[in-house]
């Protein structure tokens, strides 16, 4: 059965990845405030569908490591998600400055009639 995520966690996701890829499980899980488990769920998900590659590499410490690189389609989605994400920003955005005015022209009004007595 395909794993199916989120747009906002496909967009977190992948723009970390982007920016890190050399970041463990654990610091993505940590950065992103996730679970581990979570994380790794995710990662089969990108890698299942075409994203994301993931590079063994040895570090310092000995100890097997990988890298996770954006596959040209994972390049074509982030570019996507992120798209979408900023769509849905700018109207949480606007809806978000409607209410603030809303509500400061009834807090003018109120201030402005005579105390209850």
């Amino acid at each position: 059965m395909p794993v199916r995520l989120s747009p906002e966690v496909r967009y977190r996701l992948l723009k970390y990845l982007a920016d890190h890829p050399e970041a463990s499980q654990r610091k993505l899980a940590r950065e992103l405030g996730v679970s581990l488990g979570k994380v790794n769920y995710c990662l089969r998900a990108l890698i299942e569908k075409g994203w994301v590659k993931a590079r063994n590499f040895r570090n310092s410490k000995r100890k097997a490591g990988y890298l996770y690189v954006l596959t040209p389609n994972g390049l074509e989605e982030k570019i996507n998600v992120t798209a979408a994400f900023l769509r849905r920003k700018l109207y949480e955005y606007d809806l978000l400055t409607k209410e603030i005015e809303q509500l400061t022209h009834e807090v003018s009004e109120l201030g402005s009639a005579p105390a209850a007595k």
